[in-house]
């Protein structure tokens, strides 16, 4: 059965995020948080009626708008105009009051919460089509890249085999000429101590 929805928000980077979901966990995986932002206290359930009708018409997708500003929330957003001076962000928020959890005027409409469960259900579907699609797409670049760097290692490790034996039958050839050149030598020694005899014979 699908959930009641519920419309939180918080802060990341440049831009105030805004999402109807059934749960905190579900924001969390929708905004990509790696912790927990409400217990940090850096999100909340909204209480602004503005907010949760722009959120509840598009069921879990992150509305945004530029940080600090008191604007309409949309799936997109352009970057905050005033990052330097004033009050921050925060003190903006908590000179709101400290009835930060008004109990919501929208009147209860239980054909309208199901429709928006429904509606946030097919939008997780949608987004984690979405990441499969692009898991699988970098899965297939990785393989790509393995599969390149697999071409070139083979490649290298060829040509050092090829390498190797050019060197090997390199080194055999001198050798067999060093033997060479030691045979010619030890064979010149001899003709040249018979040459030499001879040579004292006859001037003797």
């Amino acid at each position: 059965m699908a959930r009641k929805l519920k419309t939180y928000q918080t802060s990341l980077g440049f831009f105030d995020l805004a999402i109807a979901a059934p749960s905190m966990k579900a924001a969390l995986e929708a905004w990509g948080a790696d912790s927990n932002l409400f217990h940090q206290g850096a999100a909340k359930e909204s209480d602004d009626p503005d907010v949760i009708a722009a959120a509840m018409a598009k069921p879990g997708v992150v509305l945004r708008r530029p940080v600090g500003s008191d604007g309409s929330f949309g799936e997109h957003a352009e970057l905050p105009t005033d990052l330097g001076g004033g009050r921050s962000t925060k003190a903006a928020r908590k000179s709101k009051g400290p009835n930060a959890k008004k109990p919501s005027s929208r009147p209860v409409d239980k054909a309208a919460d199901r429709k928006a469960a429904l509606a946030f259900e097919r939008e997780q579907r949608r987004r984690q089509l979405e990441q499969a699609k692009e898991e699988t797409a970098r899965q297939k670049d990785r393989e790509r890249r393995q599969q390149a760097v697999d071409k070139a290692q083979a490649a290298l490790d060829k040509a050092e085999q090829e390498h190797a034996k050019r060197t090997a039958a390199i080194q055999a050839e001198m050798e067999a000429i060093e033997k060479k050149a030691q045979a010619e030598d030890a064979n010149w020694d001899k003709e040249k101590e018979r040459l030499e005899a001879a040579l004292r014979r006859a001037r003797g």
